[in-house]
Formats: C-alpha cells, structure tokens, sequence
C-alpha cells in the first residue's frame, strides 16, 4: 500500500545499514537498520529515524550532542541505555531525552535474544558536534552536511 504524501508508511522508506563510524567502531553497531523518515518527508529542521538494533549492537559509542537534543522512543523489544548515571532498562513505550551541550553521554545497547526498534527524534544543526567521552573520537559536520569523524586530536581515521 502506497499513501500520498504527507503520509508514509516506513516500508516505503529504504532502509539502510551503515555507519560513518572508522573501524574499530564500526563493528560494533553493524549491522542495523535505519529508515530516514524525517528526511522521507521533506522535514529539513528535525531528524527522524526508525532504527532495528540487533541483539549484541550498539546504536553509537557513548557520546552527547553540542547542539541538538535528542530523543529516543522505544517501539519493540528492550534496550539497556547508558549514561553517565549508570544503567537502566528501556522497553516498549519508554523514552529517553538527551538536552543539546549536557555533558551525559548516552548509548543504546540491545543485550536481549531479539531485535530492538525505536524512534531517534534530532533537531538538523549544521553546525552540530559530538564528543564521546569513552573512546578516542570526535565528530563534526562538513560544509557539506556530511558527518566527519576523527580522532580526539583531530587526526584523521
């Protein structure tokens, strides 16, 4: 079933599983999946996506944004979520917010037998950075909009 624009179904939306992530991080969360709802939709100010972690992966290395919240909203199955407080358990209908320059790393991390979905809800800031406080690696936009990854001190991967 094919809806008219403004509505879509996810399984319209091509799911891809990379990651821009240099090795050895890369590994880590590979592979997963994303669909790009937000970007589907034409929305340019937020950031939407329908993300499947799969039993074992990671969503990212612990980090925190400098100019975005962020927003995760648990779909199916269960998810642990660290920060800097500690553990904790997210399941079906649970959310997490993570305010832009707060300093509390976070990270997804699927320890369950089954595949995990959940919404990543962002606001697009172009000049966005990430820090990642447990591994040695920096994130940035290029002019391009692309993301860019290096070491802490700049060093390219």
């Amino acid at each position: 079933m094919s809806l008219k624009r403004p509505a879509l179904h996810p399984t319209e939306v091509q799911a891809r599983s990379s990651s821009g992530y240099p090795e050895p991080f890369r590994s880590r969360v590979l592979p997963r999946e994303k669909r790009a709802l937000g970007a589907m939709l034409g929305l340019t100010k937020i950031g939407i996506n329908l993300t499947t972690l799969l039993p074992g992966k990671e969503s990212s290395m612990r980090h925190f944004h400098t100019l975005e919240d962020e927003m995760v909203f648990v779909l199916e199955g269960e998810v642990v979520l660290r920060t800097d407080d500690g553990e904790q358990i997210l399941t079906a209908g649970m959310c997490a917010g993570f305010p832009a320059g707060k300093r509390n790393g976070h990270q997804l991390v699927n320890r369950s037998s089954r595949p995990a979905r959940y919404l990543e809800i962002s606001n697009c800031d172009p000049n966005d950075s990430a820090e990642y406080p447990e591994v040695d690696l920096a994130y940035r936009k290029g002019p391009d909009g692309k993301a860019i990854f290096t070491h802490k001190d700049g060093k390219p991967y």
